[in-house]
């Protein structure tokens, strides 16, 4: 099971770190993404890692603003988000999938419950 937290209502330009905690299995050999979806849009992939190694990616809309990071020992995924902006606002989602980094929602079946980032202008 994966549980996201962390969301809440910023300013724009400000900072939020969303957390994805995994608990049930041991997620050593499964990659961990980051989702978003905002009201009448498709669920975008935003950034993924390995669990493995320290390789992470990140989607044109979040690159340099964006970073995830994970921590073995706690079995958590960090997304820190900063420089904020309204466009950024939608409900986030971890997700986990066993073997390499997909980037599309389909290839992944392990999801945390989401959680709610919103930025004002």
């Amino acid at each position: 099971q994966l549980q996201a937290s962390g969301g809440g209502l910023v300013q724009t330009g400000g900072s939020l770190r969303l957390s994805c905690a995994a608990s049930g299995r041991t997620f050593s050999s499964y990659a961990i993404s980051w989702f978003r979806q905002a009201p009448g849009k498709e669920r975008e992939w935003i950034t993924g890692i390995s669990w493995s190694d320290s390789n992470a990616f990140y989607g044109d809309s979040v690159k340099g603003r964006f970073t995830i990071s994970r921590d073995n020992a706690k079995n958590t995924v960090y997304l820190q988000m900063s420089s904020l902006k309204p466009e950024d606002t939608a409900v986030y989602f971890c997700a986990a999938r066993a073997g390499n980094l997909g980037y599309s929602a389909k290839e992944y079946r392990i999801w945390g419950q989401g959680t709610q980032v919103t930025v004002s202008s």
